[in-house]
């Protein structure tokens, strides 16, 4: 999935800073923001897209749906093997109603987000992809009960190291 990192300059910093916002302003819209002229900005575009830095999706308001119910899961494999976590990884990566999937340090493996219709609709997700073969040891479930901040932007530039 991850290929090699592309060398941004700052022009493509504030860009990909400007479509993490809002991908659908105009190409002369955002030349005029950066300096750049709207083909220049739909090269750039074109190499973002095509080195798999950038895709293009609906991000829907969950808010704004009937049924939404968002569960963070906690889960501990039962043993670490390369073969159990990727038929793991897999199952996640595969499972629709699995928004996002976190390998994490410290004493749990994962953290998974699940979007359901309901509590009842969780639960089948739940046994089908936490209660299996042996491979999932331990998972805890907390219901959320109000997103406080749905983020999707990604810092585009290298951090910054203090002096000492």
């Amino acid at each position: 999935m991850a290929g090699k990192p592309l060398q941004l300059d700052d022009f493509d910093h504030r860009l990909l800073e400007l479509l993490q916002r809002d991908a659908d302003t105009t190409l002369t819209t955002l030349g005029d923001a950066i300096g750049l002229s709207a083909s220049a900005v739909q090269r750039r575009i074109k190499r973002y897209r095509e080195s798999g830095l950038l895709r293009q999706v609906a991000v829907l308001d969950g808010e704004l749906l009937p049924a939404v119910t968002l569960a963070a899961v906690w889960v501990t494999m039962e043993r670490d093997t390369f073969r159990l976590h990727s038929a793991f990884r897999a199952r996640m990566r595969a499972t629709p109603e699995v928004q996002q999937c976190y390998a994490v340090a410290g004493q749990w493996d994962y953290l998974v987000i699940i979007a359901a219709r309901n509590v009842a609709h969780y639960r089948e997700i739940a046994e089908r992809l936490f209660v299996d073969e042996g491979t999932v040891k331990r998972y805890e479930t907390r219901l959320v009960f109000e997103p406080i901040k749905i983020g999707l932007s990604l810092p585009t530039r290298p951090g910054t190291r203090r002096k000492r």
